[in-house]
């Protein structure tokens, strides 16, 4: 048996692919977790905390997804789902399960987080 690294990669760290050819230095920071900063980038962002973004990306999920199955409407035959968490730890653990098999995913950014409701 053949062992195709490239699509290996591909699976493992898409992230890493522009054009279908792999970009060494987004491989090498994934697998280092060090930042490496360009002179050359001409746009870039930058934030609070953004040293620790590699560590926040690797380090494993430890939640667990739950059905609410009362809160749910015909459960068993449906084809979608709601899913109310963080949004990274969620990911991560939607990742290995449901890698190639989920059509679209929908991310809410963070509002009201008060709960201060409108009426």
């Amino acid at each position: 048996m053949k062992i195709d690294i490239k699509e290996g990669l591909k699976t493992i760290y898409p992230e890493v692919f522009e054009d279908n050819k792999i970009n060494f230095e987004k491989l090498k920071v994934l697998l280092s977790g060090e930042i490496i900063e360009k002179e050359d980038d001409r746009f870039y962002s930058n934030w609070a905390g953004k040293n620790n973004l590699y560590e926040l990306i690797q380090a494993p999920a430890y939640g667990t997804l739950k059905p609410d199955k009362e809160k749910s409407v015909d459960f068993d035959k449906t084809e979608n789902i709601v899913i109310v968490g963080e949004n990274l730890e969620t990911l991560k653990l939607l990742l290995k399960p449901y890698f190639g098999k989920v059509k679209m995913i929908y991310i809410d950014p963070p509002y009201n987080t008060g709960k201060d409701f409108l009426s």
